[in-house]
């Protein structure tokens, strides 16, 4: 059995199409192809079914995908630890992360970690919340940031609580408050993120019986800032996000410890991967030491 059959096969899953998996492995679409027919006839099952709405994965394919997957992870720590014995740091960690984070922290983060570590890679997964979570579950990534608490189970690791604070445009009649009550908000429009990116938010208006006005839901937070400018409404960030804001924002304090705790997961902290170990004790020694206060 060829682990680079399992290589092609879990890329062509993960991407949805050949063709991509073959750009990311520098291989043709062919050669992709001919992986996947001979791993098929090497296990006598059919593992995916090609259609008009894409790729997906049969039923034995999904029995086996899991354990593919689980292969390529332990050969690539196997790889990493015999490259730790010779003295050499070397290996890929996966790294799921969200808009924030991204922004923020990781490229200090990064260039910590490459100047330390110059041979170790890392691949980047840019996700909400949700996609996140479900990344760290299935083992598609080594490590990937997350706001806690999360909804599924797995090893978790505080990092930074970051206060959510209260957005309105300078002419809001709340603009002029140091702090405002969450119950006020019952009345105000809201501009919410969209699902799978809004679970802080939730979570402070489940805690208060609210059922807000939600007028818009967006993705992207700069754009949430930039609707709030324009008097669309109002909204909740975390103050991570809050700077260089237009000058006709307002930001207020809410009544009360509200705040999001950013965490980093993974499937198991005790087996990580030597290459991942390194960049978690990085990303632990920079946010303890390079992370602005909120």
């Amino acid at each position: 059995m060829s682990l680079n059959k399992y290589e092609v096969f879990t890329s062509v899953m993960e991407t949805g199409s050949l063709t991509k998996a073959g750009e990311l492995l520098g291989l043709t679409q062919s050669a992709v192809s001919h992986a996947i027919a001979s791993l098929e006839q090497e296990f006598g099952l059919t593992l995916m079914i090609r259609g008009r709405s894409g790729i997906s994965l049969t039923s034995n394919g999904e029995r086996l995908y899991g354990y593919m997957r689980e292969i390529l992870r332990v050969n690539e720590q196997m790889k990493q630890e015999v490259d730790a014995i010779k003295g050499i740091e070397s290996g890929t960690v996966n790294l799921g992360t969200f808009t924030s984070v991204s922004t923020q922290w990781l490229p200090g983060i990064l260039k910590q970690f490459q100047d330390a570590y110059p041979n170790i890679e890392i691949k980047l997964f840019d996700g909400y919340y949700d996609d996140i979570e479900e990344w760290v579950s299935a083992g598609k990534v080594d490590l990937g940031f997350v706001s806690m608490p999360t909804a599924t189970s797995f090893d978790l690791l505080p990092l930074k609580k970051d206060r959510m604070l209260l957005l309105v445009p300078s002419d809001h009649p709340l603009a002029a408050r140091e702090i405002v009550q969450v119950s006020e908000l019952v009345e105000e429009t809201f501009i919410m993120p969209t699902i799978g990116c809004d679970n802080d938010i939730q979570r402070i208006l489940k805690e208060y019986k609210l059922q807000p006005k939600i007028k818009y839901e967006l993705g992207d937070d700069h754009a949430i800032i930039a609707m709030v400018q324009n008097g669309l409404g109002i909204s909740i960030l975390p103050e991570m996000i809050l700077f260089r804001l237009p000058a006709n924002i307002c930001v207020i304090p809410l009544e009360g410890a509200h705040y999001r705790t950013i965490g980093i997961g993974a499937p198991s902290m005790a087996n990580l991967s030597p290459a991942a170990q390194r960049f978690l004790a990085c990303v632990e020694d920079w946010v303890r030491n390079c992370a602005l206060p909120s």
